[in-house]
């Protein structure tokens, strides 16, 4: 998909990361997805990976573009790789009752320390 053809949404806050408006610490990136710090970390290791299009969940997103979602996995590995060993845990929250607070699908990726299970 053409960049001005992805979709966008021009009040979202991780649509305005994308396209440079709002300041983010940018760990990775490749022309599909973007990953950046998480302002709230949850663990040491907590980054954003975000696809550069806008949809509003990761179900949204695998049946609208899965070559993002897949783009947003890889990233994500990359992101683990450089600053982790290639440990990580990738989460996606899908909806308000699932903690969803910014409706752009992102995968969190987390570790630097023993995840516990179950996550809460």
């Amino acid at each position: 998909m053409s960049t001005d053809q992805r979709p966008h949404d021009p009040q979202c806050p991780f649509c305005r990361i994308v396209a440079g408006e709002i300041p983010a610490d940018v760990v990775a990136q490749d022309d599909q997805a973007i990953a950046f710090r998480d302002l709230d970390p949850q663990a040491p290791l907590h980054v954003l990976v975000v696809p550069r299009a806008h949809y509003p969940d990761v179900a949204t997103l695998a049946v609208g573009d899965p070559e993002a979602l897949v783009a947003v996995a890889r990233l994500a590995a990359t992101v683990a790789a450089d600053e982790n060993g290639g440990q990580f845990r990738l989460v996606f929250n899908s909806g308000a009752q699932a903690q969803q607070s910014v409706f752009h699908v992102h995968g969190h990726v987390l570790g630097g320390r023993d995840l516990t299970w179950p996550p809460g």
